[in-house]
């Protein structure tokens, strides 16, 4: 039996989030559109250069970013603080 706090569970809740967050995608195409331009902003540079070949933001900034906003570096974020998130940024931000 795994524990809450070990890398298989936090990654199986990251896809969970992901799966939650396409499907309310789905549904809402301007929310899709911003969580698209969310995503491309956290990606990694030259990440075409590096396996698995996809943009995906660097595990450490990913960390960090969870440490600064949730005191956990290992947290995964609720599913509405993104879609608040990202609605903020295309709002306030124009993006």
């Amino acid at each position: 039996m795994e524990t809450p706090g070990t890398p298989a569970a936090s990654g199986r809740r990251w896809i969970a989030l992901t799966a939650v967050l396409a499907g309310r995608a789905l549904l809402s195409p301007r929310l899709a559109r911003d969580l698209i331009r969310l995503g491309w902003s956290f990606r990694a540079r030259d990440w075409w250069r590096r396996a698995p070949f996809l943009p995906l933001p660097p595990r450490e900034y990913l960390r960090w970013r969870m440490f600064t906003a949730y005191g956990d570096a290992g947290a995964v974020p609720p599913v509405h603080d993104i879609v608040r998130f990202a609605r903020w940024r295309r709002e306030t931000m124009g993006l």
